[in-house]
């Protein structure tokens, strides 16, 4: 799509908007070009009009570098992301700073440990089914209780308490909040401790968090580093636990290897992947970590979105949507997908594929395209280029999106 021809105006305010934020954030031109893979000449042209920014990823790499949401640059911010969320965040971030749970121990008596536990796995059952304002609701009251157990009785709130900082960090990547998601995952690190399993399991929502901000090398690197550390505690025996955790790591570490061009790493990282997913076998572990063929194979047409090849995606896509397998996958973990396939069509140029793919996610759980701003910005852009799909003009009215 060419959008200088059709829409030069909305092309200049864009270039004008990458200005702002770059000044903002305190960037040279030199130092966005580099950050982005381009020339400082690119980046020039840009803020000038003189050259698009043709391309949904292309936009999405510059906001991931200006660390904003891509509806900034495209100017579709008349309204906030959506009510409920952002109320439940600051509900989430005032329950993090009460440190008072960690000082003089719980007041009372300690928080029954099998009430935590059903609690802890309600919330991931929750997270589960894409539901990301009632888990947000839910979470402050989870974290004091699970730290009030672990405080009490280490030995039986340990790993409550990862698996609640951890759920909490992957919902706040989800809505956006990627810098309160790191805090929560190393939390969740630094209560697990020696067990490799359990700090191998809280090193996938860090590596989640840093690719969120940007920072994809650090969240391979991370999630290399936890997976070999959980190889090695294997002894050569590993358990189907052992290789869930293994294999999400992996995944991870591909997947920050793709958005930061590390193109050979994708192909050895995600090929390891796919040896242990062959292993543990689809469905075997999705109450945890959503791990298997189906999900490797998601990851691969994700990585193809991260990489560039948005032809090689959508081909690869329309394949693993037939499988049975990929109705065995949670909710969430579909609709977050289906906005990723959104997007490779969209850098196609099939914008009626694009719209019903993402009217298909807000199907299949809602919270997914209305509480993350990557799923605003993929609303935005087929309300404004592409023909009326059923459902995307509901959606867009629903987020304050408009057509242009």
């Amino acid at each position: 799509m060419d959008v200088d021809r059709r829409q030069p105006s909305v092309t200049v305010a864009v270039g004008r908007r990458v200005a702002l934020w770059r000044v903002r954030r305190r960037m040279t031109q030199q130092v966005l070009a580099d950050r982005i893979g381009r020339s400082k000449s690119w980046v020039e042209k840009v803020e000038r009009g003189v050259r698009t920014l043709d391309r949904f990823s292309l936009i999405q790499q510059v906001a991931d570098v200006l660390r904003v949401d891509p509806t900034e640059l495209l100017g579709d911010t008349g309204q906030p992301q959506s009510g409920g969320p952002v109320a439940g965040v600051d509900a989430v971030r005032a329950a993090l700073a009460r440190y008072e749970v960690f000082a003089a121990g719980p007041a009372g008596p300690a928080p029954d440990a099998g009430e935590v536990s059903q609690r802890v796995e309600h919330a991931w059952s929750t997270y589960r089914h894409g539901d990301h304002p009632r888990l947000l609701r839910t979470v402050p009251e989870l974290l004091d209780a699970a730290r009030r157990l672990h405080t009490a009785r280490p030995g039986h709130g340990t790993e409550p308490l990862v698996r609640a900082y951890r759920v909490t960090a992957l919902v706040l990547v989800k809505v956006g909040e990627a810098e309160l998601a790191w805090l929560t995952a190393d939390r969740a690190l630094a209560t697990a401790g020696s067990d490799p399993l359990l700090a191998g399991s809280a090193a996938a929502p860090l590596a989640q968090a840093l690719r969120g901000l940007g920072q994809g090398r650090l969240a391979m690197t991370t999630a290399v580093a936890a997976a070999d550390r959980v190889a090695a505690s294997s002894g050569g025996a590993a358990s189907t636990q052992c290789r869930t955790v293994y294999g999400t790591l992996l995944l991870q570490a591909g997947l920050a290897a793709a958005g930061c061009g590390e193109t050979q790493s994708v192909g050895e990282l995600l090929g390891r992947a796919t040896d242990v997913a062959g292993r543990v076998g689809d469905g075997q572990d999705y109450r945890t970590a959503s791990f298997g063929p189906a999900a490797v194979e998601l990851a691969h047409i994700v990585a193809a979105v991260e990489s560039g090849d948005a032809r090689q995606a959508v081909r690869r896509h329309e394949t693993a949507t037939r499988r049975q397998t990929w109705r065995g996958l949670p909710a969430e973990h579909r609709a977050a997908y289906l906005v990723d396939a959104a997007r490779a069509h969209l850098d196609v140029g099939d914008f009626a594929a694009a719209g019903r793919w993402l009217v298909e996610a807000d199907r299949v759980a809602p919270a997914e395209i209305r509480c993350r701003p990557s799923a605003r910005t993929v609303v935005a852009e087929i309300a404004r280029c592409g023909p009326q799909v059923a459902g995307v003009a509901r959606l867009a009215t629903a987020l304050g999106l408009t057509r242009c």
